[in-house]
């Protein structure tokens, strides 16, 4: 394992459904309104973790059908009692071997793991494969190095200033290309066409200090995982 990534854990989904989940609910229906697709179509969605954008496809679009594909274990477990719908079938694969078949999906969607997957190339090149001639892919990732998830810049920002070793684990330098122009350029060099992009935006507001901390303390996710890593301090008089 890579350095960098030591700390993602991606097994508990209802740790990760309380961290990242939450938001994740909030910013599918702003993507899907961006996208605007036609009703009745097939979808595949690379990624699904607990199954926030599937929730959303489900409620706003209609679809003929929706296969939903994920790693772990632990989040599809959470997405199927986070969606029980008979719609959507939800299914253990790897984002670069898609065990779909070729020209069979009519919208290929993926929300906030593309940063996570090692050969993103190939990652893409498998989503061209399964679209259908005339088919939309469609994902989205938070802008890291943009300052984007100020809650999660506020974490790695009083962790650095503890640990400097930490710098490298932010996202902002592990996943410099999640940007416009880097997300445009990664889907120039795989092949796709007619690209566009936009940014999606919407506030984290939380209760109080203990809604935001909790989630850290559940370590899945990178953060999360760091969080847990360090060894307790006494409390000194």
């Amino acid at each position: 394992m890579a350095e960098a990534a030591r700390h993602d854990a991606w097994q508990a989904g209802d740790s990760y459904d309380l961290y990242m989940g939450r938001w994740s609910r909030q910013i599918a229906p702003l993507f899907l309104d961006w996208l605007d697709p036609a009703e009745g179509l097939d979808w595949l969605e690379v990624g699904c973790g607990t199954g926030a954008l599937s929730a959303a496809i489900l409620a706003r679009c209609n679809p003929s059908s929706l296969v939903s594909i994920d790693p772990s274990e632990g989040f599809l477990a959470k997405a199927r009692a986070n969606v029980p719908d008979k719609r959507v079938e939800f299914l253990a694969g790897d984002a670069q071997a898609l065990a779909v078949e070729s020209d069979s999906k009519d919208m290929i969607v993926s929300a906030l793991v593309l940063n996570f997957i090692p050969d993103k190339q190939k990652a893409l090149a498998e989503m061209r494969r399964v679209a259908r001639p005339g088919a939309t892919i469609g994902f989205y990732v938070w802008d890291y190095p943009g300052g984007g998830v100020e809650f999660m810049r506020a974490f790695w920002t009083a962790a650095t200033a503890l640990d400097p070793g930490a710098i490298d684990l932010t996202e902002d330098r592990r996943f410099p290309f999640c940007t416009q122009d880097g997300l445009t350029d990664l889907t120039e060099k795989a092949g796709l066409v007619s690209i566009d992009s936009t940014r999606v935006e919407m506030p984290a507001v939380f209760k109080d200090f203990e809604d935001y901390w909790h989630p850290f303390t559940l370590g899945a996710g990178p953060a999360p995982g760091y969080c847990m890593s360090l060894a307790p301090r006494l409390a000194r008089d």
